[in-house]
C-alpha cells in the first residue's frame, strides 16, 4: 500500500460516497457537454483536497459513529470545482497542450470551449450550493477564490517586470495555492459544526501544508526526473521567479544577480540561458534552501495538530504532511 492509499484509508466509504455525490451533481443534459465534464473529472487528479476536507470533517465529529453526510460531501466537491477549474482555465492562458500526461481540454476541443468549461463548472457546483441552502459553506469558499486569481494576476505582473521579493513569493503561494489548501481544510472542520477556534486552526493547518505544497512544486520544476506531467525548468521559461531561484539571488553579488536576471530576460531569444540558470540553481543551494523553508512550515502544520486526540484520521493528516514533503509528481 503506498503512502496516498495509507492516508486515504480512514476515509475510504466516504470519499467512495463523494464520488458518487460528486457525479450526481455533475452533469448535463446535453451529451456534448456531458462528454467534456467526463473527460475532466475522469483525469482529475489525485484529489488532495478533496480528501483533506473529508479528513478534517471526520477529525471534529461529535457523534463519529453517524459519519459524514451530504455537507462535507458539498464542501468537498466546491473546494475541487474551484480548482478543477482553476486548471482548465490555467491550461489555456500557459497555451499549455498536456495535463497530466494527457491533451489538456484546451488542445481537444479548443480554449473557447476549455474556458466556458471552465465557468460552466464553477457555476455549477456553487448552483448547487445555493440550492441546498448551505449558505455558510458556500460564503466561506468563496473568500478563496478572489485570493486564487490575485495570486495568478500578481504573479503574471512580477513575471514581465523580472521583479520578485520573498515578501511578494510568498504573498502569490499564499494566494495561489495555500489558500484553497486551507479552506479545503477549515470548511471540513465547518460541516460538522466545530468550533469557530477549531476552524480557524484547521485553515491554519492547510495554510501551512498549502505553502508547503506550491514550493515543493516550485523545486520538483528543477528536477529533470519528476513525473509531473509538465516540461521541467517550465518556470524559468515562463520567467517566475520562484523559491528556489529566489534563494539563489539572495546569497550572490550584487553583479551577479543582475546577469542572472538579465539571462533570465534574455532566455527567449538565448534558449541556452535556460540550462545555465538551472545549473546555478542547483549548484547553488537554491533547492536545498527552499527544502529547508518547506519543512519549516510542515512542521508548524504538524503542531497544530498536537491537542487532538489519537485517531486514524488525525494521523492521516500527519501522514499527507510527509507524503507532501517527498511526492515527485
Amino acid at each position: 500500500m503506498n503512502i496516498l492509499d495509507r492516508i486515504k484509508q480512514p476515509v475510504e466509504e466516504d470519499l467512495k460516497n463523494y464520488g458518487s455525490f460528486l457525479k450526481r451533481y455533475m452533469t448535463s443534459d446535453s451529451p456534448y457537454v456531458g462528454s467534456i465534464l467526463d473527460y475532466i473529472f475522469d483525469n482529475r487528479g489525485k484529489g488532495i483536497r478533496p480528501l483533506l476536507t473529508l479528513l478534517t470533517a471526520s477529525m471534529h465529529l461529535r457523534v463519529p459513529e453517524r459519519g459524514l453526510g451530504p455537507r462535507s460531501y458539498l464542501a468537498a466537491m466546491l473546494i475541487e470545482m474551484i480548482h478543477t477549474a482553476s486548471l482548465v482555465h490555467d491550461d489555456v492562458i500557459d497555451e499549455s497542450d498536456m495535463r497530466r500526461g494527457k491533451p489538456s481540454v484546451n488542445a481537444r476541443w479548443s480554449s473557447r470551449h476549455a474556458v466556458i468549461a471552465g465557468d460552466y463548472i464553477l457555476a455549477k457546483g456553487f448552483t448547487t450550493g445555493l440550492d441546498s441552502a448551505q449558505y455558510d459553506i458556500v460564503s466561506y469558499i468563496m473568500q478563496s477564490m478572489s485570493e486564487l486569481c490575485e495570486g495568478e494576476l500578481i504573479q503574471s505582473d512580477q513575471s514581465k517586470r523580472l521583479e520578485m521579493t520573498r515578501e511578494t513569493y510568498f504573498d502569490i503561494i499564499y494566494r495561489k495555492t495555500a489558500t484553497l489548501i486551507g479552506t479545503s481544510c477549515g470548511v471540513g472542520a465547518l460541516s460538522v459544526g466545530a468550533t469557530r477556534e477549531q476552524v480557524a486552526a484547521m485553515k491554519k493547518f492547510g495554510d501551512y501544508v498549502g505553502l508547503a505544497f506550491q514550493i515543493r512544486d516550485d523545486m520538483l520544476d528543477y528536477d529533470t526526473h519528476a513525473d509531473t506531467g509538465k516540461p521541467s525548468c517550465n518556470d524559468l521559461k515562463e520567467k517566475k521567479i520562484t523559491l528556489p531561484f529566489l534563494c539563489l539571488l539572495e546569497t550572490v553579488s550584487a553583479e551577479r544577480r543582475v546577469e542572472l536576471l538579465r539571462m533570465l530576460s534574455e532566455s527567449d531569444h538565448t534558449p541556452a540561458y535556460i540550462e545555465e540558470l538551472h545549473e546555478a540553481v542547483v549548484c547553488g543551494g537554491g533547492l536545498q534552501a527552499a527544502e529547508k523553508e518547506m519543512h519549516e512550515y510542515l512542521n508548524r502544520a504538524v503542531a497544530l495538530l498536537a491537542d487532538y486526540p489519537d485517531s486514524a484520521y488525525r494521523d492521516s493528516l500527519v501522514l499527507l504532511t510527509g507524503y507532501v514533503a517527498d511526492r515527485e509528481k
